[in-house]
């Protein structure tokens, strides 16, 4: 029992409100605490009735207690309230009880368990995509299920669209790829077949090569047996020409001469065409004085011009230059004996003037002139300038000629012309280093009887061309001895003051080597030269090494004079 004297002690006491006074001093606090509480509760409370995500508790056996409004609109509910009014949450999960069975093992097991994707059952029907966060709160007396919802049905319709394009995609790759794989066998099928056809292509380009070499032989071949002949006939004609002859047969020499000009001319334009379009020349380019060319130029066009009734005249300094001497004088040769053939009265010029490091070559005549429409056709093969009145006939490959063979030299042909007046045709041909001298070109004097008395030694294995030799060189004055070889060759005791010898002998025997043979057998530096109908860049190439002159068949007595002549002169000096 309580003593009397003990005080007595009150419940409000016990909590610090036993006196009024004690009332009074704690009250305040008391209020803002419980102020405070309520401002935290309805906050809470604001939360969980306006989340964007559905919020729920439940029971460990699934029964909803609470769940927010934000849960309702995903579950097309009324209201929380009505999820919470006997609401099971099996019955809203796709799997039911089965699947509500393995979420509580593993929350019972892990205490949470975050984004957790599956499907709920909506209150009218059908099915929903969400996330679902869960947490088991243990309480004193019991414990609950707290979850977190997420609508993730437009990310899942995304994922599946997503899906459906990258499953799009890859078909389309599937089916790019077997197209690729078709194009890349259709491209191995056509590669195979393009080899085939380029090794085919190869065939026959050998094939067409071989051809062009068995052509090129028999041309080779087909020119020297067939100038030949036509060499010993040129020759034996020529000699007739410089023979005091009856009217009637001076005419008949006359046309035979012509007739053997133009079938020599004809043959030799026909073998250059052909090695020029299978380009078979290629320039032999050294340095030489003009000097050389225009007297070529003038032994072989002088007596020609004055037969036509023409002055030819050579205006040139002494010069040097760097090219082809063979193809500059084709050039040359084929320009003069155009302009001689296509002029009635007048002149041709040939003149050489330098303009800086180069020299201008230049052809003139006084014909008739070449019209405008005319001036690119009469490069062309087998064309000829309308109603010029030419003298003498071709087949019209003289300019086509010029034009290939200045292209190979890459001196490209200029041409002016008047009609009426004339014309001009003219190249640029490089100046040699060091080659310019103030001394002009003076025309040879006439040789007269220079060659008469000279003893000249003809080497060549054709009877005709020794026959023919034999009375041209005579009709000169000469004294001629001939061989057919070079055992004939050697038989003569008296030395020759020259030796003119045919390249290819018979047994494989050449010109050369008979000027060899001749030179040690008489001990002397005799003067020769070799005269071929090949013109094979080769041969010319082993003719310079050898320090020996050439001269091509069929044999034009001119040049053959002067060529004498120069042979003569430099033996005396």
């Amino acid at each position: 029992m309580k003593k009397p004297s003990e005080p007595s002690v009150s419940v409000d006491d016990l909590i610090g409100l036993g006196g009024q006074s004690t009332r009074k001093s704690y009250y305040p606090a008391l209020q803002r605490k419980i102020e405070e509480l309520e401002t935290e509760r309805n906050r809470y409370k604001w939360l969980f009735e306006n989340a964007l995500h559905g919020i729920f508790q439940a029971t460990l056996q699934g029964r909803i207690e609470k769940a927010n409004p934000a849960l309702a609109r995903i579950c097309a509910a009324d209201t929380g309230a009505s999820l919470e009014q006997g609401g099971e949450l099996a019955l809203l999960l796709e799997g039911g009880a089965d699947e509500f069975a393995q979420i509580r093992q593993r929350l019972l097991a892990l205490g949470q368990l975050f984004l957790y994707q599956t499907r709920l059952r909506r209150v009218g029907g059908g099915l929903i995509h969400v996330s679902m966060n869960l947490l088991l709160r243990r309480e004193a007396d019991h414990t609950i299920i707290e979850g977190f919802v997420s609508d993730i049905t437009e990310r899942v319709r995304m994922q599946n669209q997503m899906q459906a394009i990258n499953e799009a995609l890859e078909q389309r790759v599937s089916e790019r790829t077997q197209e690729l794989l078709g194009l890349n066998e259709r491209l191995r099928e056509e590669v195979a077949e393009r080899q085939t056809a380029e090794h085919q292509m190869a065939l026959a380009k050998e094939a067409a090569e071989s051809a062009n070499r068995s052509k090129d032989k028999y041309l080779a071949a087909a020119s020297h047996d067939l100038l030949q002949p036509l060499n010993a006939a040129r020759l034996l004609v020529s000699t007739l020409r410089e023979r005091e002859l009856a009217a009637y047969e001076g005419d008949l020499v006359e046309r035979v001469h012509r007739a053997l000009s133009g079938a020599e001319h004809l043959l030799s334009d026909l073998l250059d065409i052909s090695k020029l379009d299978q380009n078979a020349v290629q320039p032999d380019v050294q340095t030489f004085p003009l000097s050389h060319l225009l007297r070529n130029m003038e032994a072989e066009f002088q007596s020609l011009a004055e037969e036509a009734g023409l002055e030819f005249r050579i205006q040139a300094p002494n010069l040097s230059v760097r090219s082809d001497l063979r193809l500059l004088s084709r050039i040359l040769r084929n320009l003069i004996g155009n302009a001689i053939r296509y002029t009635d009265r007048g002149k041709v010029l040939l003149s050489m003037r330098r303009r800086g490091d180069m020299v201008l070559i230049q052809v003139w005549d006084t014909g008739p002139g070449i019209p405008a429409e005319q001036r690119e056709e009469i490069f062309l093969e087998f064309r000829q300038l309308k109603n010029s009145g030419a003298k003498r006939g071709g087949v019209g490959l003289g300019l086509a000629i010029v034009d290939r063979i200045a292209r190979v030299l890459e001196c490209p042909i200029q041409l002016d012309s008047i009609e009426g007046r004339g014309s001009r045709f003219g190249l640029m041909v490089p100046l040699a280093e060091g080659g310019e001298s103030t001394r002009k070109y003076t025309a040879t004097p006439s040789q007269g009887d220079s060659l008469r008395g000279a003893r000249v030694l003809v080497v060549d294995n054709e009877p005709e061309i020794l026959v023919s030799m034999r009375a041209l060189l005579e009709g000169w004055g000469c004294t001629v001895d001939t061989a057919g070889n070079l055992d004939e060759a050697v038989q003569y005791t008296v030395p020759p003051e020259m030796i003119l010898a045919d390249y290819h002998l018979d047994n494989d025997e050449t010109g050369i080597e008979a000027v060899r043979l001749l030179r040690q057998h008489f001990d002397l530096s005799l003067p020769a030269a070799i005269l071929t109908a090949d013109r094979s860049g080769e041969t010319r190439r082993l003719f310079r090494e050898e320090g020996l002159t050439v001269l091509n068949k069929p044999l034009k007595p001119g040049k053959l004079r002067a060529l004498m002549n120069h042979l003569l002169e430099q033996r005396v000096g």
